[in-house]
């Protein structure tokens, strides 16, 4: 029998959660939801920094002034990403958590929650530990078991208020093994967490498209994740990840018409690349096609009965021209918004940030950005 039907059929079979009507699991979903209606994303901090999870560093890179002026700004939820590297290492508690490293994240967490902050709690490993999930059995079985751990830890919270994301885009190609590892995953925490709503999420990426692949889960008390940076080209100008010519564009502009385009197209120098460049404004992205691309999520949202929410979205701004980028974030959001999706922009003070920060300083507030995500200006 494939993985995803054995994790369907144990969870019927052995969670506690189906002593409760389906239909109420969604709802308590949706009511949750509300709580999640424009988070921030608190990256580069307990996660993406395999080098450094040291509490020198981690307590000056965000700290207890940017919990409250997320709050301030009008944010109502943080997704708190966690590379699950550090939680495994010894010395290890009583729960089988890294002691130390698991007491920096509670104070994050009860900061976050003294300050009214629902905070999803978002696995976010690094690409080795996601292949080793991805590829081996004795992987997935590690990767439930911290899952045990982590749920059984922060279940004594405000269930309303803590959310567990399975993983951050698990980088599984295939839809329906993805789909097996995340029931399995799904099965341990609600083992552990009977209350907590799980997010959820597709193969790959976290794309619309990779979460069209996927049937929902048994369990009804879950809100389904997806990720939008579209179109790439624009959203990741100046990159130097991803596609390899992003790192050569610059002051690309959105929306976008070919005499606006002209002169950008040379600035790739291979002609292949230049042809993928080219289709930035043949695709008319503008308000209308961004949309058009998220009522198709809103439309699986509905057909299968289950909560959305679009947990990262924003535009690298190193090179990005300001008015640009200011009208795309705007143009998602209210798309998102429209739809009656919630929103966790991508991110608070890393590279498409809504702050500059330097460690263990204050933060300076870029206007712009809140007045683009309809939040309180300071």
């Amino acid at each position: 029998m494939p993985l995803g039907r054995v994790a369907a059929l144990l969870l019927f079979v052995v969670s506690p959660v189906f002593a409760q009507d389906r239909t109420a699991g969604q709802q308590t979903a949706s009511a949750r939801a509300q709580h999640l209606k424009h988070g921030i994303n608190a990256s580069e901090w307990f996660a993406q920094s395999a080098i450094d999870y040291s509490a020198t560093r981690t307590n000056r890179y965000i700290d207890d002034a940017d919990i409250t002026l997320m709050a301030k700004l009008g944010f109502d939820s943080v997704r708190l990403s966690i590379d699950p590297a550090p939680l495994e290492r010894e010395p290890r508690n009583s729960e089988g958590l890294n002691a130390e490293f698991t007491a920096r994240l509670d104070h994050v967490v009860d900061t976050m929650l003294a300050n009214k902050l629902a905070v999803q709690i978002d696995v976010h490993p690094e690409p080795d530990y996601k292949l080793m999930v991805s590829t081996d059995s004795a992987g997935i079985e590690r990767f439930t078991t911290l899952w045990r751990k982590l749920a059984t830890h922060y279940a004594t919270r405000n269930p309303d208020l803590i959310f567990f994301e399975i993983m951050n885009e698990p980088e599984v190609t295939s839809g329906s093994r993805w789909g097996g590892i995340q029931a399995t995953a799904a099965v341990a925490i609600r083992a552990a967490a009977p209350q907590n709503t799980i997010i959820a999420t597709g193969p790959n990426y976290s794309s619309i498209a990779d979460l069209l692949t996927q049937h929902p889960l048994p369990d009804g008390n879950v809100i389904y994740t997806f990720h939008f940076y579209e179109p790439h080209s624009f959203t990741h100008q100046g990159a130097g990840w991803g596609s390899s010519w992003w790192k050569y564009t610059h002051d690309v502009p959105y929306p976008a018409t070919e005499s606006s385009m002209d002169e950008l197209i040379k600035q790739v120098p291979d002609a292949r690349d230049r042809y993928d460049f080219e289709h930035y404004w043949l695709d008319h992205w503008d308000a209308h096609r961004i949309r058009l691309q998220i009522d198709a999520v809103a439309a699986w949202g509905k057909e299968n009965g289950v909560t959305l929410l679009c947990n990262e979205f924003g535009v690298y701004r190193r090179v990005t021209d300001h008015a640009s980028r200011m009208n795309w974030l705007h143009d998602v959001r209210t798309a998102l918004e429209a739809d009656g999706i919630g929103w966790t922009m991508w991110d608070y003070r890393g590279g498409f940030g809504v702050v500059y920060k330097q460690d263990g300083q204050p933060a300076k507030v870029d206007q712009a950005v809140v007045e683009a995500l309809g939040l309180r200006k300071q």
